[in-house]
């Protein structure tokens, strides 16, 4: 395996994630796939990146004065728990792979084609319904457990759908969101065995840390939303386009 080829991608993925609040970790997994890398050794590895990515985003956001609480906490109070039990949970290579892909692919169409409401002018937030925040939370923590992500990249999306909050508030949560899940989806990978990390981390780990600190200062201080929105949307469709077209070419 190439190590210093996926410290470079990692690098450059913690770098534009980053700067959109995110962890980073579909990013981590899709590059990891194109490698030998077992897949729990992938999930545990994509959850410590996480980890770290997102607090320093989470930091440069909240430094910047863009962090709601009411966009966060009611979210934390039920992914917590769901992401320890889907961290716990053991499923097989496929269902893994499947369930991975069908979320990028989301992520891609998503992230490349839709304009949010939130990046017009002229714009007032809606309110968030407790019972909505509790329910998605559940869902978005267990999801993040189970494919070990931490979540954010879920939630943020949401946030700006249904007009909660803009695109640099949605970045906020989503840093803190991540960085909380991912440790407690960790957690549940310790305590059910499933969690796995390669000497090859260890290289990864100062690539993730600069990324984080390049890409959260720009985020949160000179980017747009939108821009950074697209450009994700975009590495995210090459990298699943290749995927299924590797796919395709090995039936």
């Amino acid at each position: 395996m190439n190590t210093q080829l996926l410290s470079l991608l990692v690098l450059l993925i913690a770098t534009l994630y980053a700067s959109a609040g995110f962890g980073g970790a579909s990013g981590y997994l899709t590059a990891m796939s194109f490698f030998p890398i077992p897949v729990n050794v992938m999930a545990s590895t994509a959850l410590v990146l996480n980890i770290m990515v997102s607090s320093v985003s989470f930091t440069s956001y909240t430094r910047a004065g863009h962090l709601r609480p009411r966009l966060l906490i009611p979210f934390l109070v039920t992914s917590v728990p769901a992401a320890f039990i889907g961290g716990y949970m053991k499923i097989s290579e496929q269902m893994y792979t499947t369930l991975l892909y069908a979320v990028l692919t989301y992520l891609a169409v998503r992230m490349l084609f839709f304009h949010t409401p939130t990046e017009t002018e002229n714009w007032e937030p809606h309110t968030i319904s407790l019972w909505v925040a509790l329910s998605t939370g559940a869902v978005i923590g267990l999801l993040s457990g189970m494919l070990g992500m931490g979540g954010g990249i879920f939630l943020s999306p949401l946030i700006l759908l249904l007009q909660w909050g803009t695109s640099k508030e949605a970045a906020a949560s989503a840093g803190g969101f991540i960085a909380i899940n991912s440790v407690s989806g960790l957690v549940g990978r310790i305590l059910g065995g499933t969690l796995q990390f390669g000497q090859f981390g260890l290289w990864l780990i100062p690539a993730g840390l600069l990324g984080a600190l390049i890409g959260s200062h720009l985020g949160a201080i000179k980017f747009s939303g939108a821009g950074v929105r697209r450009t994700l949307g975009v590495i995210l469709t090459i990298a699943v386009g290749t995927y299924w077209i590797n796919t395709l070419f090995a039936l």
